[in-house]
């Protein structure tokens, strides 16, 4: 819960700097390819500290996110064997080649794109995917495309809620932002999972 709060505290801090966007664009580009920290923790306190500019944060984060994830899928494409694995190997995922199998089957195709929209819309492992996709020399343009829908859904979807509810959303966070953001979390991502799993039948 004190990491959490601090990560929350931490990001707040942000929001009123002039740095504060280009802030969350490397964060939102670095967490699209290798980096843990999702930029989520930037945009609901930047959005509840400038509620009016909800649509640029969005747009910022987003924008960050796909470029991330090309940068992702430059590494599976190009570097796998040198950087992609070791990428892999710290978030605790390794059989890559299992993933690459499936996808050329039958359906590989509509299957990567749920997998990837999943991964993109929920707080699954986005990097892990945006790697796979070039180590798997997933279509570019469809690649692409998916990210934009993915994250673009997920960021201003998540800027709106602030925006809408910030003045209650606020104080909430400041007293019990920790625990309900570990609930939530959970939720997502057990729903995520239950996705995940389904279209990867």
């Amino acid at each position: 819960m004190k990491i959490i709060r601090k990560l929350y505290d931490w990001a707040l801090s942000w929001a009123d700097k002039p740095s504060g966007p280009a802030a969350l664009g490397i964060m939102s580009t670095a967490e699209a390819s290798f980096f843990p920290i999702p930029p989520d923790v930037f945009i609901i306190p930047m959005t509840i500290a400038k509620r009016a500019q909800w649509i640029r944060i969005a747009l910022i984060a987003a924008v960050g996110s796909v470029l991330g994830a090309c940068l992702g899928y430059f590494i599976g494409y190009v570097f796998f064997n040198e950087i992609g694995i070791k990428i892999f190997e710290i978030y605790g995922y390794e059989n890559v080649h299992v993933l690459k199998e499936k996808f050329s089957t039958t359906g590989g195709l509509l299957s990567w794109l749920g997998i990837l929209f999943t991964a993109g819309f929920t707080p699954l492992p986005f990097k892990i995917f945006t790697i796979t996709s070039g180590f798997i020399h997933f279509n570019i343009l469809f690649f692409i495309f998916t990210c934009i829908v993915a994250r673009g859904l997920r960021f201003f979807l998540e800027a709106l809620l602030v925006y809408k509810y910030g003045a209650a959303i606020g104080p909430f966070l400041e007293k019990k932002g920790g625990k309900w953001t570990l609930i939530i979390t959970g939720i997502i991502l057990l729903l995520g999972a239950g996705v995940y799993f389904y279209t990867t039948k």
